[in-house]
């Protein structure tokens, strides 16, 4: 039903500069208010509000047999148009949707920066819950992503999912001190992939953008740096040291 991770949707009071942040961030050129990368967009929104990551939407090859087919695992949606949104009780407070596109959309132009040195693609955006049970139960069984990882680690207090979709990974993380819970999922944060950790770091270092310096990532052979401006107030690392999932 599932194809991929068609664009995640931000929403700033500060729109403009947002998009200019993001277009430093990922060293590409935005186009009405998206920036495309290899294997998602991202599309900035107006918002009053914070800013805020605001919603995931998935492409189907078929939009109405993904409509008929949630219909019968029991997930009430809305058609607004070419959108399929799914109610917010059903995906437990993270808004998501469903597009219909059969073919993906080419990354963005660079903007003053080589490929090498660029944000290539996403590598996963983490979802938080309360209720782990009920996310596998969601994300598995019905949207039917595919479930990769179930690991709990008590020196880091998460319980990670990883729902792998397309070349990306949709992580579902647990706070295990908190305990389980009723209350709502939080679409959170972001993270980047880059080909060369080392390039990357410098330009952003020099385009003004605060970076930690890099350090080992927790799969073998990685590395990560965490971002801390021009990200609109969502949490995200860049990765180094992988191609795709």
């Amino acid at each position: 039903m599932i194809a991929a991770l068609d664009h995640l949707t931000l929403c700033a009071s500060f729109r403009a500069g947002a998009v200019g942040a993001y277009e430093t961030l990922l060293g590409r050129q935005a186009e009405d208010g998206r920036l495309q990368l290899a294997n998602v967009g991202l599309a900035i929104e107006d918002e009053a509000s914070t800013a805020r990551l605001s919603a995931m939407v998935f492409a189907t090859a078929a939009l109405d047999k993904a409509e008929r087919l949630l219909e019968r695992r029991g997930v009430r949606t809305e058609r607004m148009g070419e959108t399929l949104a799914l109610a917010s009780a059903a995906s437990h407070g993270v808004p998501i949707a469903l597009v219909e596109r059969a073919v993906p959309l080419k990354a963005a132009a660079l903007k003053a920066s080589d490929e090498a040195a660029s944000i290539s693609s996403l590598d996963h955006v983490v979802v938080r819950t309360p209720n782990p049970e009920r996310a596998i139960a969601f994300y598995a069984g019905r949207l039917g992503l595919d479930l990769r990882l179930d690991r709990s680690n008590p020196k880091w207090n998460a319980r990670l999912l990883f729902f792998r979709c397309g070349d990306l990974v949709v992580e579902i993380a647990h706070d295990i001190s908190k305990g389980v819970s009723d209350g709502p999922d939080q679409l959170w944060g972001l993270s980047w992939r880059t080909r060369d950790i080392g390039r990357c770091h410098a330009r952003l270092a020099k385009a003004g953008v605060e970076v930690t310096a890099p350090r080992d990532g927790r799969r073998p052979g990685t590395q990560v740096f965490s971002v801390t401006s021009h990200t609109a107030n969502v949490p995200t690392i860049v990765i180094g040291g992988v191609e795709h999932w």
